[in-house]
């Protein structure tokens, strides 16, 4: 039976662990706004604000306020391969499309953009441990759009080997200097890129809900 908005959400807050602005942060919705709907200090919210506060749990707006969190095996993430962060990881796309594994699909992400890399290696501690999954979305199919300068990402050099690093502009137009976290790994400089996507979520091993 579905309840209201503010209900459902003190349902979901308490099952959950999490705080509202963890949870508004997540969503991309006003903290302030919805502080003031559990004060009763407004009655309500608009559907696109609630829509975006069910994703954020990982539900549906229905599921949300029937307080049913349980996450559907359909809201999953595509693990597509390794990359490294350190290691030499040949196999970049090490699964035909729709064969990998796949992972429940984190809260705030949309799951038809979003595919996961699992990390080798360990010249992104202590940030990134081998094991972890990086989820990213590729605005471009090829090359490596501005807004990736100077984030970590996920990345394919051109001898077809799949990385995280930060991205840096290189020497000349077209190379890119690949830089660890980690600083007793080597950066490397000069390498030519497929194309780069910044990490939008990085999830630890033991976050991660495999769906069968």
């Amino acid at each position: 039976m579905k309840t209201s908005f503010k209900e459902a959400l003190e349902h979901a807050l308490q099952t959950t662990g999490r705080s509202l602005r963890e949870v508004t942060e997540a969503a991309g919705v006003s903290y302030d706004k919805f502080k003031s709907l559990r004060q009763g200090k407004s009655r309500t919210t608009g559907v696109d604000d609630a829509i975006k506060i069910a994703d954020a749990f990982g539900v549906s707006l229905d599921q949300f306020l029937a307080k049913d969190l349980s996450q559907d095996s359909t809201l999953s993430v595509a693990i597509v391969g390794k990359v490294g962060a350190g290691a030499r990881v040949p196999v970049f796309e090490a699964y035909e499309p729709g064969t990998g594994p796949r992972v429940v699909c984190p809260p705030g992400l949309d799951q038809r953009r979003v595919v996961a890399v699992e990390i080798e290696g360990d010249s992104m501690e202590p940030v990134y441990s081998a094991g972890d999954l990086l989820f990213y979305t590729r605005s471009t199919h090829d090359g490596v759009p501005s807004e990736a300068i100077g984030r970590r990402c996920v990345c394919e050099s051109d001898d077809g080997l799949g990385w995280v690093k930060q991205v840096k502009l290189g020497s000349e137009p077209g190379l890119f200097n690949l830089i660890s976290i980690n600083p007793q790994a080597d950066n490397q400089h000069d390498v030519r890129l497929k194309w780069a996507a910044p990490v939008l979520l990085h999830w630890p091993k033991e976050l991660a809900r495999r769906v069968d």
